[in-house]
């Protein structure tokens, strides 16, 4: 039986590990201690939006704080902060075995290169993980949104795929991931307005006013994919392009032509959100941030995913945590660009 590592078991960490487990993979959770004693205490309690429920007690869950755990792994998920990339594959490098299958299923683009850099022994591979993962309580993992895992193709993956596919998750392999993780990130854009909003997701998606913020983010960062002869994959029945425009329609009519993005657990929020109300540093330069960088590799600018940077990381450092009304916000947004 292959052996899986997980590094970075937080939300997304503990629910792919945690579904892996429940059926019947041999895993290894690596990440905070105080994650490791909510699942001694609690055991681990999987959810998601179509009912699913998964349950394995403490006796079965095998959770360290220490990335030596993965000196015999097969596979390791890298589920870590894209801050803690370099840190991580630090620590990989000196206890992987050679030939490990290294899989970052982390947001933002750059991450699997980050890793491959520095083990260059080992298959590398970009992944993507789409839906949203909260954690409503102690051990508990709640899946809000649908979509399945998708990652670079690799014969690499063959030993991997039957437990994947196992545990209700199966990866779609791509040959496009580059284009892949830039659909991802198009969509990502909102976490920065979900996170300012301060509100669920499908409440703030359901308001023309914060949809609005979000089409302004995707048509400046789609103005900049089309100069610099980026195509994003087509991830949603909707193509990239046409997003936007649909975000900008009143409510009624959303509701009707884009139903499908409404389709979201009620209490769920983006993980920027969680990261603000955690007090956490969020991952915005990961994700508007490359809109930002893009641009200055054009020549060009990106002032409305610039000012979404730079509001998250006001309220990153704002105890009060503010919550944007979708009209204030979207004022902000126009200004700025």
């Amino acid at each position: 039986m292959a052996k899986i590592c997980i590094v970075g078991a937080g939300s997304i960490g503990c629910y792919l590990g945690g579904r892996l487990l429940a059926a019947g993979a041999d895993v290894t959770l690596v990440g905070r201690a105080r994650i490791g004693n909510e699942l001694r205490e609690h055991g681990l309690t999987l959810t998601d939006y179509r009912t699913g429920c998964w349950q394995i007690p403490s006796a079965e869950v095998r959770y360290v704080t220490d990335p030596g755990a993965a000196v015999d792994a097969d596979l390791v998920l890298v589920t870590v902060k894209s801050a803690a990339t370099q840190s991580v594959a630090d620590e990989l490098q000196t206890v992987l075995r050679t030939g490990v299958v290294v899989i970052s299923f982390q947001n933002g683009l750059g991450n699997a290169d980050v890793l491959r850099a520095t083990l260059p022994q080992h298959t590398v591979l970009a992944g993507m993980v789409p839906f949203n993962v909260m954690q409503p309580g102690p051990g508990a993992f709640h899946q809000g949104t649908g979509g399945e895992l998708e990652v670079a193709a690799s014969p690499m993956l063959q030993p991997f795929l039957g437990d994947f596919l196992r545990a209700g998750l199966p990866l779609t392999e791509r040959t496009d991931m580059a284009a892949v993780q830039w659909a991802k990130l198009l969509l990502n854009l909102n976490n920065a307005i979900n996170a300012l909003a301060n509100r669920p997701l499908k409440e703030e998606l359901s308001q023309r006013a914060y949809r609005r913020c979000l089409a302004l983010a995707q048509m400046e960062a789609l103005r900049l994919l089309s100069r610099a002869g980026i195509q994003p994959a087509k991830l949603t029945p909707i193509p990239p392009a046409w997003i936007p425009r649909l975000l900008a329609t009143p409510d009624a009519v959303f509701a009707r032509l884009g139903g499908k993005m409404l389709a979201i657990d009620p209490l769920a929020r983006s993980s920027m959100s969680d990261d603000l109300a955690a007090g956490r540093t969020t991952e915005v330069d990961w994700i508007n941030g490359e809109v930002v960088r893009l641009a200055e590799r054009l020549g060009q600018r990106a002032p409305v995913n610039a000012k979404l940077c730079a509001m998250v990381h006001a309220a990153e450092s704002d105890a009060s945590r503010p919550s944007w009304s979708g009209i204030d916000l979207l004022a902000a947004l126009r200004a700025a660009g």
